[in-house]
């Protein structure tokens, strides 16, 4: 079981990594409507994943609360939509093809706050991964091995064009190759810590695993919204964003049916 979760806790992290060494065989930049695409994919995974992998096993887990087993589901999204709504006003950073910077003002270097930003999105995926474990390792019968493994392994196929798109503008901005994949994985790192925290947190106080599950499906809609759905819809022909939103959305669905 234990190298079951690791395993899972790591994919992720993965999937950045490998789309961030990108960098290192590619020239130029991304093309703006590969970048929606890829944009509208991500976004398209994890609103399936907030609700297949996060909403649905958090309510089986308070089916004992009958007709309310909806409430910790409502009152865990809250909570993590403010708690993402918090960081962004808090956090400095930068979105891609953005010049105004968010969170409190600050000097640090423009490509600093743009990985912050990438940090930043990352963390609810890495909280919703920890999540998912967490009710495992709980004894959870709502959620078993394979369906932990179908959220890992959806997160970290929308990693990989992820790291390429944080990578890639990095260079554009004088950043020397290896130093822009470096911070492209190091944007990652906080999905496996975001991770272990919320197993630890979740471990302590066991009857609050159904708020942690819609928590970090809260935070990740709250991404979702706030950023990928108006990047992947700029410019035009924005259609192109919708489109693999869907085909992320139909392929996260497919991974936790099949393997759930």
């Amino acid at each position: 079981m234990l190298t079951n979760v690791i395993q899972g806790l790591l994919l992720p992290l993965l999937g950045t990594s490998l789309g961030s060494a990108c960098v290192l065989f590619m020239k130029g930049s991304l093309n703006e409507k590969v970048q929606r695409a890829l944009t509208g994919f991500a976004a398209g995974v994890m609103v399936a994943a907030s609700v297949w992998s996060l909403l649905i096993p958090a309510m089986n887990h308070a089916e004992h609360m009958g007709k309310f087993a909806f409430l910790p589901a409502v009152i865990g999204f809250w909570l993590g939509v403010l708690f993402l709504l918090a960081l962004d006003h808090i956090i400095p950073h930068l979105h891609l093809n953005s010049n105004s910077t968010e969170g409190i003002k600050s000097k640090l270097p423009k490509n600093t706050m743009l990985v912050f930003a990438v940090a930043l999105h990352n963390l609810p995926e890495g909280m919703a991964v920890g999540a998912v474990y967490a009710a495992l390792l709980a004894g959870d019968s709502s959620v078993s091995v394979s369906a932990a493994l179908a959220l890992s392994l959806g997160i970290a196929i929308q990693n990989f064009p992820e790291g390429a798109i944080i990578s890639m503008p990095l260079c554009a901005h004088g950043t020397s190759k290896g130093r822009a994949a470096l911070y492209g994985i190091l944007s990652g790192v906080v999905e496996p810590l975001g991770a272990v925290i919320t197993i630890l947190l979740s471990s302590l106080i066991t009857p609050a695993l159904p708020y942690f599950l819609s928590f970090a499906a809260g935070a990740m809609i709250y991404v979702v919204v706030e950023e990928l759905i108006p990047e992947m819809s700029t410019g035009k022909h924005s259609n192109i964003g919708t489109v693999l939103f869907a085909a992320g959305f139909s392929v996260m669905m497919a991974l936790d049916v099949a393997l759930g």
